[in-house]
């Protein structure tokens, strides 16, 4: 059995935050964070694929917190949720902090598990990617090496 797709949602609201771990905790493994600060102590912490995170919160705001994100690990995909329509704040969240999906508050509940889901296949496959190039380089290494031992011998 597939693991459960690992998600940190990271809102300054609790009441969001306990609505979304009340909606996805069957179906996704939820991790959920108060604050900016909150998120990356658990990024630094636990394994995750999908981090979504509310745009407007004190302290550190979503797009901080993606940047900061992708600074420490790109790979898990960013996914930014807020109920404000900032055209600035998307385009510094696609510009800066390299976000898969842009979507409005209050979320969907369908919408939302789709967005999850299929951002975690661009992860799954981006992992898989790098795991071929990995072997794709050792393999080429060792052709190389048996190639100039033929030519010394």
């Amino acid at each position: 059995m597939e693991q459960k797709i690992r998600v940190l949602y990271v809102d300054d609201e609790v009441n969001n935050l306990k609505s979304f771990k009340a909606t996805f905790r069957r179906i996704f493994k939820v991790y959920t964070a108060e604050s900016g600060k909150e998120g990356l102590e658990l990024f630094n912490t636990t394994p995750i694929d999908v981090l979504i995170t509310d745009q407007r919160m004190p302290e550190m705001s979503g797009i901080e917190l993606l940047m900061a994100v992708k600074e420490i690990n790109p790979e898990p995909i960013r996914i930014l949720l807020t109920g404000y329509s900032d055209i600035n704040a998307v385009i510094d969240a696609i510009n800066k902090g390299q976000v898969y999906r842009y979507l409005s508050k209050p979320w969907q509940e369908d919408e939302l598990r789709v967005t999850i889901e299929s951002a975690y296949e661009v992860f799954k496959l981006r992992r898989e990617n790098k795991e071929l190039l990995t072997k794709l380089e050792r393999a080429n290494n060792q052709l190389e090496f048996l190639l100039r031992q033929r030519l010394l011998s």
